[in-house]
This record gives structure tokens, C-alpha cells and sequence, in this order.
């Protein structure tokens, strides 16, 4: 085989589903129903139900998604939000959106998110909420930090942007604290063709407010009972999404067949940790990250041979620049000090083939070799 392997291959999964898509598409058009209405309705009964849970409201984009449930659930400015220090800056920056402060928790060393056994410790008389993200597609370990919510009286937010459908002890992500909040961007799990996301709970009067507060305060024309902003999906991204919602449990089994097959491949490599999965938990492999010796020549190597990778992330939140007045220390999160020059993310999507795991796994080996 010596086509190039891509990190992420989404015009042969629009191929695959071509007809259904277009057709969907031109059903939008012709019928006009650009903003909300019936495809965006669908998508929210269908998305909730998923997911287990009451209520779905689709948003514009992923970090939309955590403003809206951040500001009406009260974080303000004074305010202090404990997150994870391995995420996307979305997940930090949607806090500081609301005034309040994201205050970093270093992760766990086996599943890379947040550890609850820190948690305690970053508590202050200004915390009010915990911010877990479901990186990679492992939810993060829910039980001790709901504890911890319930005892402190906290708001739990989760971040599910790359963990759709994922499970934990049986239940789905988004439905294992306060607010859910999933993005749609186009190479996840569950991706749109263009910017989406959505917000899901069970609190009735939560999600009026939030549905309100993401149509500029209103839920019908001229009726603003405060001010909001504009985060809504569209009804060509709901329609798109409504025919991978047919697929999606099926692409989240292929991706873990192909996550087995990796790791069956690489994990005698004495150079490469592959991911664990944590008991009672379902991994829907969003991004398919080992830790690898010299990381960077790796990479480099397999570039070489025509493989894409990637890295997630090239620094962790804690050492990003934006948060530099935080004066964060290594020393403090050693785990994700660690975990950032090693990661090395491969291949994975559900369209990939065996032979192309193959070729990848050679690669990785015969860098090894050398």
C-alpha cells in the first residue's frame, strides 16, 4: 500500500453516504428551513435520546455550548471553575469568557484527564464548579468527582466535545452531571459540515434558560425577557447530522476494533505506551494518542513515509501563553508536563482499513528498529 494515510479521511465518509446527504441537504434548501425548525427539532429529540437524557439544545459551536451553560448556571466574575489542564483551550477560555477564572487540575497518568484526588486541594471559598473533559473519547472518572460536587454544593459541568456516545458505569456522557455540552466541528465523532455544537440536561428550567439566553433572551420573536447572544444551529448542519446519527454507533464501533487493532500491534514496542481504557467505561477513540519515545522524530519519520499524525496537544493548558499570569510550574502538574512531549496522536477514523493500521504499525516499528 503506498497511497498516503491521512490523520482524518471525511471525503471518504461523505462518500459512503453521499446520496442520503445530498438528498437531506436539498429537502433543507427547498423547504427554506435554514434557522432552527423541524431538522434542527429532530436532531435535538434524537440527540437527547441518545443520550438519555431530557433535554438537547443545539448551539452554534462546541465553545458556545460551554459559555451558554457556564453564565446560566450563575459563574460570574469572582467566580472560580476547576477544569482539567488537558483540553482544547475552548474549555478554559469559555470559563474566562464569563469573568470567572479556570483553575488547572493536573491528570491522571493512566487515562490523561482530570484526577479527583487533586481536586480537593484547588477548592477555594470562590469555586463553583468542576469542569471535567472527556478527552480523546475516555470519560473522565465521574463518581468521586460527583462526590466531591454534591459535598461542596458545586455546578458539574461536562465537556464531551470529543467523547459522543461514550459510556460510563452505563450511563452515556452528558447525561453524569449538571450540563453536557458536545461540539459538532466536522472530524468528530459525530461531525457537521461546518460549526455546531449542543448542550444537553435534565433540568427543565435550565434548559429554558439556555435556550432563551442562546436566542438573544427570547423563545419567540420580540418576547426578550433579558439579553443574550446568537448561538443557534442551522438547519443544514442539524439535517447533516440527523443522516451520521443513522452511522455513529456503528463508526464508534469501528474505531474501536481499529483502536484493538493497534494496540495489539504496538504494545509489545517497549518505545510506545498505548491507551488504557478505564474499567466500567466505553473509549469511542475520537483521537487515538499513544506516548511515544522521541516523539518528534517519530513524527517526522512517519511523515516521511506518508502518514499523517498529530499532536494533542504541543503544550498543555497550564503552560499555554494565554494563561501565563498564572505562573504555572511544571513541578505542579507533572503528569501533563510529562504527557505533552510524548503524545503523539495516529491515524483514526471509522473509514480507515486493517492494511492501513498495518502499514502504520510497521512504520512506527521499523523507526524503532533503526
Amino acid at each position: 500500500m503506498s497511497e498516503k494515510i491521512p490523520f482524518v479521511d471525511l471525503i471518504t465518509q461523505y462518500n459512503l453516504i453521499k446520496n442520503e446527504i445530498d438528498t437531506i441537504i436539498n429537502e433543507v434548501i427547498s423547504s427554506a428551513s435554514f434557522i432552527r425548525g423541524t431538522y434542527v427539532q429532530q436532531l435535538e429529540n434524537s440527540f437527547a435520546s441518545m443520550c438519555g437524557v431530557e433535554h438537547c439544545l443545539g448551539v452554534g459551536n462546541g465553545t458556545d455550548a460551554l459559555h451558554i451553560a457556564l453564565k446560566c448556571l450563575g459563574i460570574k466574575r469572582g467566580d472560580e471553575v476547576l477544569t482539567s489542564a488537558h483540553s482544547w483551550i475552548s474549555t478554559p477560555e469559555s470559563v474566562s469568557i464569563t469573568g470567572a477564572k479556570p483553575v488547572f487540575v493536573d491528570i491522571e497518568p493512566d487515562y490523561y484527564t482530570i484526577d479527583p484526588s487533586l481536586i480537593e486541594q484547588k477548592i477555594t471559598k470562590d469555586t463553583k464548579a468542576i469542569l471535567p473533559v472527556h478527552i480523546y473519547g475516555q470519560p473522565a472518572d465521574m463518581d468521586p468527582i460527583r462526590d466531591i460536587c454534591e459535598d461542596r454544593n458545586l455546578f458539574l459541568i461536562e465537556d464531551c466535545a470529543q467523547a459522543h456516545f461514550a459510556e460510563y458505569h452505563g450511563k452515556k456522557v452528558g447525561n453524569l452531571g449538571d450540563v453536557g455540552t458536545f461540539s459538532f466541528y466536522p472530524s468528530k465523532n459525530l461531525g457537521a459540515y461546518g460549526d455546531g455544537g449542543c448542550i444537553t440536561c435534565n433540568d427543565s428550567k435550565l434548559a429554558e434558560k439556555m435556550r432563551r439566553y442562546a436566542n438573544h433572551g427570547s423563545l419567540k420573536k420580540h418576547d426578550h425577557l433579558f439579553e443574550g447572544i446568537n448561538s443557534r444551529l442551522d438547519g443544514i448542519q442539524a439535517a447533516v447530522l440527523l443522516v451520521k446519527m443513522r452511522y455513529v454507533e456503528r463508526w464508534n464501533a469501528k474505531r474501536q476494533m481499529i483502536a484493538d487493532e493497534y494496540k495489539l500491534k504496538l504494545q509489545n514496542l517497549s518505545e510506545i505506551s498505548v491507551p488504557k481504557i478505564r474499567d466500567k467505561s466505553s473509549h469511542v477513540f475520537h483521537v487515538y494518542a499513544v506516548e511515544a519515545d522521541k516523539r518528534d522524530n517519530l513524527a517526522m519519520f512517519l511523515e516521511e513515509k506518508g502518514i499523517q499524525t498529530a499532536i494533542h496537544y504541543p503544550k498543555f493548558l497550564p503552560f499555554v501563553t494565554a494563561y501565563s499570569g498564572m505562573n504555572n510550574n511544571k513541578d505542579d502538574f507533572p503528569v501533563s508536563w510529562k504527557f505533552q512531549n510524548r503524545t503523539l496522536s495516529l491515524p483514526m477514523y471509522p473509514e480507515m482499513m486493517s492494511e492501513q493500521v498495518e502499514v502504520v504499525c510497521k512504520a512506527i516499528q521499523s523507526y524503532y528498529d533503526c
